[in-house]
């Protein structure tokens, strides 16, 4: 399988040989094992408060009243789950562990394959990517690439090369995030849009990693998240050419 590698002004330089992980078998369930792994061992442990519920001098009147064996407090149901300020009958718990493992075998091949995926014309704009009519996936861009460190230059190579479209795109879907979410933190929610992959040797690019929705990282380094955020594969890409050499090795 060949690729166009494109220049800096979006013409086409030269043609490569994609290596042969370009040609892995379409994995969609070991993608998604994947990327839930790497979300379940992402998380932090969390719990309720031991005494929660509990700080009361409530007590239960008892037998002969004709009323429930509520624990009460100035008339008031307290400490039981089904009342107000009660507590929970199953709070979680902090000591839980939450992580989630993957054979090693069953984790490269995931990400193989949503390598792969990216070389799918039709599976990248069903993600939602848009790009050019001419456009062809993967989109490989020479080594210059590595160079840029302003963001207006990443800019005028995307807009050459047809791809600008998909950076708007994520601009234009930032929102705001429903829920208690919006008080903790992460108050906007945003679209992914492309992704950069360049050679270690030069590291991810400083350029790129402003854009909207935009994620840069390595050849070494790429991994099934970063290839199909939300365990959705057929992420629009682009490689350098130094950035295929190694990840023939993955």
């Amino acid at each position: 399988m060949e690729a166009t590698v494109r220049d800096l002004d979006g013409s086409d330089a030269d043609t490569v040989e994609l290596p042969a992980v370009f040609e892995t078998t379409y994995r969609p369930d070991l993608i998604a094992r994947a990327v839930r792994v790497a979300q379940a061992n992402r998380k932090q442990d969390y719990g309720a408060d031991e005494f929660a519920g509990m700080r009361t001098p409530a007590e239960s009147f008892g037998s002969g009243r004709g009323m429930a064996h509520v624990p009460r407090q100035e008339g008031r149901g307290r400490r039981v789950p089904q009342t107000v300020k009660g507590r929970k009958a199953h709070p979680p718990k902090a000591e839980k562990d939450q992580s989630e493992s993957i054979n090693t075998k069953a984790k490269k091949l995931a990400v193989r394959s949503a390598i792969a995926a990216t070389t799918d014309a039709e599976l990248v704009a069903e993600r939602g990517h848009e790009f050019d009519e001419d456009v062809e996936t993967p989109v490989v861009v020479s080594d210059d690439f590595e160079d840029l460190q302003k963001t207006k230059e990443v800019v005028e190579f995307l807009e050459a090369a047809g791809l600008a479209d998909d950076i708007q795109r994520a601009d234009e879907g930032k929102s705001i995030r429903s829920g208690r979410g919006k008080t903790r933190g992460r108050k906007y929610k945003q679209p992914k849009s492309i992704l950069f992959v360049t050679s270690s040797e030069s590291g991810p690019s400083r350029g790129a990693r402003n854009l909207a929705g935009a994620d840069v990282t390595t050849a070494a380094e790429v991994n099934a998240e970063n290839l199909a955020p939300g365990a959705q594969p057929g992420r629009l890409t682009v490689w350098t050419e130094s950035a295929l050499e190694e990840v023939a090795d993955r």
